[in-house]
């Protein structure tokens, strides 16, 4: 099966390689991104939750990079949230710091009862720049 070109973000191949995922795939003019999480360098949680969403976003826009996209290019979204009707607010706060002005990219939310310790996660597909 043609998977397409894997994107590593810089210094963080090993994390990928031990859970044994892609971070990221080019393939037909897109970047398909794997859910980001706030996690530190280790993989542990970072444990304050605005921390830990800045840090995801920080973890996703390492990857974008890596792939030559900006947040300019994301055309999809889709966030996982533990416990969203406690955290929605405080998550949505912090939102602004990366996404720039309209149009938005579309946006899927879900509720979840666990994400392997993180309340957040935040997963993208990109329009990979035209060469």
């Amino acid at each position: 099966m043609m998977r397409g070109d894997v994107v590593f973000p810089e210094g963080r191949q090993a994390l990928y390689e031990r859970n044994r995922y892609s971070p990221a795939i080019r393939s037909n003019g897109f970047l398909f991104v794997s859910g980001q999480v706030g996690s530190r360098e280790d993989g542990s949680p970072e444990p304050d939750l605005e921390a830990q969403v800045r840090r995801a976003f920080d973890n996703l826009s390492a990857i974008l990079r890596a792939a030559g996209c900006t947040f300019e290019d994301v055309v999809d979204v889709t966030v996982f949230i533990v416990d969203p009707e406690s955290h929605f607010e405080k998550i949505w706060s912090v939102v602004p710091e990366y996404w720039g002005g309209a149009p938005h990219p579309t946006l899927t939310a879900v509720g979840v009862t666990w994400l392997y310790g993180f309340q957040f996660e935040i997963k993208v597909i990109a329009k990979l720049p035209e060469a």
